[in-house]
């Protein structure tokens, strides 16, 4: 495909990570960061996202606020990724947005690592808090689902979910209705509030 060329402001900066289920199982692929950037992307003025992979996060240290550029590609299946553009290159940063860090929700600054992230664990996150308190900050993460029906006779479903990496003491919090995964021959499975409990078990409330 062609490249596009955009430039803008980084209004967010988050992980990019893919769920895949299979009824009771699920594994994470962890692509990089998704950069949500209001600016121009082609001819067109307005917000839009960009996927970049960890070792260009590292290299640049992007954060909400810094002004960039870059060109990039529509993805190939908008079903496996949360971003509209990757395989960024001919990335500049224009200007560094250097405001001070914010010591409450939502939070800013540069995201840690995936490896920090994949740590830390998550816990399910209300899609409507998720979008009313939660794009801009740095724990907060929507991914694209592949849940595999029947293995047996592979079909597969799509949606999004989203989730929470931040400490659990965040006063924005909202888990939302537990998450209900289908399976074969119209069984389903039911992910309880346990597993979120038991995936950040190892977190102090502020941590």
């Amino acid at each position: 495909m062609n490249k596009i060329g955009w430039s803008g402001q980084v209004l967010s900066i988050q992980p990019r990570i893919r769920l895949s289920r299979s009824f009771d199982e699920r594994f994470h692929s962890y692509l990089g960061y998704c950069l949500q950037i209001e600016g121009k992307v082609g001819e067109d003025v307005r917000v839009f996202s960009v996927g970049i992979g960890k070792v260009t996060q590292k290299k640049f240290q992007f954060r909400v606020g810094d002004e960039l550029s870059g060109v990039s590609v529509p993805v190939a299946d908008p079903r496996l990724e949360i971003v509209e553009f990757y395989r960024a290159s001919k990335l500049k940063l224009q200007e560094r947005c250097e405001a001070a860090i914010q010591k409450s929700p939502p939070w800013h600054g540069v995201p840690p690592d995936l490896e920090t992230y994949r740590w830390r664990g998550h816990r399910r996150l209300s899609a409507r808090t998720y979008n009313s308190k939660c794009t801009s900050c740095i724990w907060g993460c929507k991914m694209p689902v592949e849940m595999m029906i029947d293995p047996w006779d592979p079909t597969y479903r799509y949606r999004y979910e989203t989730f929470c990496y931040g400490p659990k003491s965040c006063e924005y919090y909202k888990s939302g209705p537990e998450r209900v995964v289908p399976g074969r021959k119209g069984m389903k499975w039911v992910e309880e509030d346990w597993i979120d409990e038991q995936e950040t078990e190892h977190r102090a409330m502020d941590e």
